[in-house]
């Protein structure tokens, strides 16, 4: 293998050590707030809240089953193609769906924070938590990221040319 089929090789087992890394953290806490609540509907007062509190449960547990699905996809493709010579599809496809992976979640954590703000102050002042949420999550997670992303400039591009050639 020649020295920038190693260094590369190198790059791409870093960047899968690194995704890897960071889909454990959320993992963890994804499938937690998927247990919680699927546990709500066996609690007595769950019985006494009204259609939208219902319907709001319903679609929050149907993201946090998608943000499982999403953060732990990565996972079962590394292991299915494992030793294929397909790391770099790895790395594309687990990128992808730990981005969208994200969004689901965000949208579990708002729901969870406008079905924990309903039952406690319930009303526009529940709605607007939710929405505080929605936008704080929508912010920190994607518009400021993205934001940054684009403000790369050419001194970015030469340093991940370097990177690519392993002068790093």
């Amino acid at each position: 293998m020649s020295e920038p089929e190693e260094c590369e090789q190198a790059r791409l087992k870093r960047n899968l050590n690194e995704l890897l890394q960071e889909l454990r953290i959320a993992q963890a806490g994804v499938q937690i707030l998927f247990g919680f609540l699927l546990s709500i509907v066996f609690t007595e007062r769950y019985r006494e809240v009204d259609q939208y509190v219902r319907t709001t449960h319903l679609i929050t547990v149907l993201f946090a089953a998608a943000s499982v699905v999403l953060l732990t996809a990565p996972v079962a493709w590394h292991r299915v193609l494992f030793r294929r010579g397909r790391r770099e599809d790895v790395i594309e496809i687990a990128h992808r769906f730990v981005l969208v992976g994200l969004g689901t979640l965000a949208a579990t954590m708002t729901g969870t924070v406008l079905l924990l703000a309903e039952v406690i102050v319930g009303g526009w002042i529940g709605i607007a938590f939710g929405v505080a949420a929605a936008i704080g999550f929508a912010s920190l997670w994607f518009v400021l990221p993205w934001r940054e992303r684009r403000r790369d400039t050419a001194e970015s591009s030469a340093y991940l040319d370097r990177v690519k050639a392993c002068d790093y």
